[in-house]
C-alpha cells in the first residue's frame, strides 16, 4: 500500500514538474506569474514587514558591547527593583 502512495506521489509531483516548466518557458508567462505573485503577497497582512533601524527608538539593546565598562556593570548589577521590594515587604 505504501508503494502505491510512493509512486502515486512521484507521477504527481512529476506531471506538476512537467505542467509548470511547459507553462513557464515563455518569457510572457514567467512575468504573469511574477505579477500575481507580488499581488498575493501584497494582500497578505501577517507577512513581517522590514523595519526601519534607523527610526527605532532605541540605540542599544540586548547583548552590551564587551569593551562598553559602564553598560557590562549595570547588566551585571541587574535590576534592583525586585531587591528593594522584597526588603520593604521585610521591613
Amino acid at each position: 500500500m505504501t508503494m502505491k502512495k510512493n509512486v502515486v506521489s512521484v507521477l504527481t509531483v512529476s506531471a506538476v514538474v512537467g505542467v509548470a516548466s511547459y507553462m513557464l518557458k515563455d518569457q510572457a508567462n514567467r512575468q504573469k506569474l511574477k505579477e500575481c505573485l507580488q499581488n498575493m503577497k501584497a494582500k497578505l497582512p501577517s507577512l513581517p514587514q522590514k523595519q526601519d533601524t534607523a527610526s527605532f527608538p532605541v540605540e542599544k539593546a540586548g547583548h552590551p558591547h564587551p569593551h562598553d565598562i559602564e553598560d557590562n556593570k549595570m547588566v551585571s548589577e541587574g535590576s534592583m527593583y525586585p531587591v528593594q521590594y522584597y526588603d520593604q515587604k521585610k521591613k
